[in-house]
C-alpha cells in the first residue's frame, strides 16, 4: 500500500493539530515488530492522527521505520522531529445500524409555572417526557392513549 501524498499546507495543518497530542505507540529496542505495526494500525483507525515514540538513538533506523510504517499502513508522513514520528490517515467511515423497532427516546421540556401573585418570578421545572407520554397544556405529563379503533373496523379484523 503506497503512502498518502499531502500538500505542504495540509501537512502544516496536521502538524498543528498534532502539537498537543501524546505518543500512543512506543517502539522499543526490538524495533518495528508485527505487534507494533498492528497497534499503530489500530491507533490510526481510532484516531487518524497519532504520534509514535521511538526509543532508539540511530537516526537512519528511525527514518527507515518511519518510511516503512507509512508505506505498509498507507499513512501520510507528517513530521519526524527527534524521536517522535507523526502519522496521519483518514479515519474509515463507521457503519451505523438502523433499528426499525426503535422507539423515540425521552425528551426534556422546560415548563414555566406562573405565580398567582404578579410580582414573583415564574417557577421553572424540567420535565422528562418518555415516548409513550405527552405534555398537557397545564404542564403535567400524561400517558398517551392508544389510538381508538371504531367498532366497525374492529369487527372486520
Amino acid at each position: 500500500m503506497p503512502q498518502i501524498q499531502l500538500t505542504i499546507a495540509q501537512r502544516k495543518g496536521h502538524r498543528a493539530n498534532a502539537h498537543h497530542l501524546s505518543p500512543v505507540v512506543m517502539i522499543g529496542n526490538d524495533g518495528l515488530t508485527a505487534g507494533v505495526k498492528k497497534e499503530t494500525d489500530a491507533a490510526l483507525n481510532a484516531h487518524g492522527l497519532i504520534k509514535v515514540r521511538v526509543h532508539g538513538d540511530d537516526r537512519t533506523a528511525r527514518e527507515a521505520m518511519y518510511q516503512t510504517l507509512c508505506d505498509e499502513l498507507s499513512a501520510a508522513p507528517i513530521q519526524h522531529i527527534g524521536k517522535l514520528l507523526v502519522l496521519w490517515r483518514p479515519m474509515p467511515e463507521k457503519e451505523r445500524t438502523v433499528d426499525e423497532d426503535r422507539m423515540p427516546g425521552p425528551r426534556d421540556f422546560k415548563v414555566l409555572k406562573y405565580s398567582k401573585r404578579g410580582g414573583q418570578r415564574p417557577e421553572v421545572k424540567t420535565l422528562r417526557v418518555l415516548g409513550n407520554q405527552r405534555l398537557t397544556q397545564g404542564g403535567t405529563v400524561k400517558r398517551s392513549k392508544p389510538k381508538q379503533i371504531s367498532v366497525k373496523k374492529r369487527s372486520q379484523t
